[in-house]
């Protein structure tokens, strides 16, 4: 039976890759034959695996970057003639993007290939006999197909509804209602036959927990999405989770052990607020996390053994020297930063969240400062033409400086690549010395989430229930964040809520969907100056309409 389901396994990898929502080139496989049902949950397992490894497959790449890069969250910038790239984090940025952005092709593609991986393995399961593990295999994957559905309904508005594996019927555009309606009602039938388990059990898998988390982020966006607003319905999904396992299946992370919960050795023993988690591991070759290659300083990965960099016997390293005295200077590429506007939020000297952040003047662990050797014209070609050497100390500074706007570019010498705050939230992998990837587990949902989530439906005119106010909420997440006082009656307003967002989510993949809902998303910040409130929602990339002709492009775009 292994064998079985090993080879089984391979075949369904493969079509699903190949197989999107829309694509329409793919033979079904047909009904697994009678010799190869799967009979335990193990075996279920092993075939739904494919629809958790597209999930994490441009997860914290492509996602990533149409999420938070089209914010005042991150920005990658042009560094000379690298990391241009055709203008593509440019565009996010300015909101200048067409249907022919590269990472709008690309994240279409990851969800919609998401969605067809669960149609099809939705088929092969259908045939199997019926049961208890049958029935709670298919509901876990009909939520995955729910949340790919989401990420189309929250990116690009009005996609199609295709949930037949092998029917070759091409379908136009349902509207963004009729999406948010679909993926409402697959949530609530999937609900009954998903496990109540969390922890060991159900680590990086959809429980009933993470459909009640996606219906309650739906419901706070859903006047957004539909014109409706549905709070009421949004502190109940939340209530769902909270009261889970009468309240004491999640928790909190506490205020000492804050940033260990995004650490390389993070999972299911040491993240009591993950409700859903995407876990990478650095020896898979399928979905990667890079952040410490895109986020830490080309200068410091010394200092967090990036990629098996080690200072070697040589206790006082100037880096710029790389060679001898067992110094090994691996160098992350280091591109992407955070804005002025975004750091601002971070500005209270007690929250542990502020320690995610790397700023001003940089020191080695032993207080000694980190000194850079190089030449005038490398560190800033104003001087151009003088190879003067110079030793300095890496100072990363928050304000970002374009040298040339039409390109993006803020210089490739070391005033440009040490400027803009850094995040090292999910810090570089001190255990992994072969490769960039990284093991931490990027988390989608967290029980603080849930917290804030019902906190602000209540201050958008939701019913309080269980005796927790938008106030008490708030302030539960806060004390386990900082030792500031807590905030008294009157100073919670929703500016003041989105703020606390800003600084709880920070590198997780929200900030889009938030600065949207609080009508932030067209604030001028950076170098963005565009107010088109179209924007909200991306065009259908060009090569979808390649695939389906009967698509329609979003309004206000070509």
């Amino acid at each position: 039976m292994k064998n079985i389901v090993i080879k089984l396994l391979g075949v369904i990898m493969l079509g699903g890759m190949l197989s999107s929502c829309h694509k329409l080139d793919v033979t079904p496989t047909g009904q697994l034959p009678e010799a190869v049902f799967p009979q335990t949950e193990a075996q279920y397992q092993s075939i739904i695996g494919p629809v958790y490894i597209q999930l994490r497959a441009a997860y914290a790449l492509d996602y990533f970057f149409v999420q938070s890069g089209s914010t005042d969250e991150s920005i990658l910038p042009a560094y000379g003639s690298n990391w241009y790239d055709g203008g593509k984090y440019m565009e996010l940025h300015k909101h200048t993007w067409t249907k022919d952005n590269a990472w709008l092709n690309s994240v279409y593609s990851y969800a919609a290939n998401l969605i067809g991986i669960c149609n099809q393995t939705i088929s092969l399961l259908g045939s199997a006999p019926e049961g208890n593990i049958k029935s709670g295999g298919i509901a876990q994957v009909k939520t995955v197909r729910a949340l790919g559905y989401w990420m189309l309904l929250d990116m690009f508005g009005n996609v199609p509804l295709d949930t037949t594996y092998g029917v070759t019927t091409l379908h136009t555009n349902a509207s963004r209602t009729e999406v948010f309606n679909f993926v409402e009602s697959e949530l609530k039938a999937a609900l009954p036959y998903l496990s109540y388990a969390a922890g060991n059990a159900m680590y990086g898998k959809a429980n009933r927990y993470v459909a009640w988390t996606l219906l309650a982020k739906m419901y706070l966006n859903a006047k957004v999405y539909t014109g409706t607003e549905r709070n009421n319905d949004c502190i109940a999904a939340c209530d769902s989770v909270i009261n889970a396992g009468g309240g004491a299946l999640y928790s909190l992370q506490p205020r000492s052990t804050y940033l260990a919960q995004f650490a390389p050795t993070n999972g299911p023993s040491t993240t009591p607020e993950f409700i859903f988690a995407i876990p990478f591991d650095p020896t898979t070759s399928t979905g990667y996390l890079f952040y410490a290659r895109y986020d830490l300083n080309r200068n410091l990965g010394l200092k967090y053994r990036y990629a098996g960099s080690t200072v070697g016997n040589w206790t006082d390293p100037v880096i710029g020297q790389d060679a001898g005295n067992g110094l090994i200077n691996s160098m992350p590429s280091g591109p992407r930063a955070t804005l002025p506007e975004f750091w601002a939020y971070f500005n209270d000297t007690t929250d542990i969240r502020n320690q995610q952040w790397l700023s001003g003047y940089q020191y080695w662990s032993d207080g000694k400062p980190i000194l850079i050797k190089t030449t005038r014209d490398k560190y800033f070609k104003g001087w151009a033409g003088d190879a003067t050497p110079i030793t300095y100390q890496l100072r990363i500074d928050p304000q970002i400086k374009m040298r040339n706007d039409a390109n993006f570019d803020v210089g490739d010498d070391d005033s440009g690549w040490n400027a803009g705050v850094r995040n090292i939230k999910f810090l570089a992998d001190y255990n992994n010395v072969t490769n960039r990837n990284q093991s931490n587990d990027a988390p989608f949902f967290r029980y603080s989430d849930v917290l804030l989530m019902k906190a602000e439906a209540i201050l958008r005119g939701g019913t309080a229930t269980g005796g927790q106010t938008a106030l008490s909420l708030v302030n539960m997440v806060r004390a386990q964040r900082t030792t500031s006082a807590p905030l008294g009656s009157g100073e919670l307003t929703l500016d003041w809520l989105y703020k606390e967002r800003c600084r709880e989510f920070a590198w997780e993949c929200w900030h889009r969907n938030d600065m949207i809902r609080f009508d932030k998303f067209e604030d001028s910040y950076g170098f963005k100056t565009n107010k088109d409130t179209y924007r909200r929602i991306f065009p259908i990339p060009t090569n979808q309409f390649a695939v389906n002709g009967l698509l329609v492009q979003n309004t206000g775009y070509n």
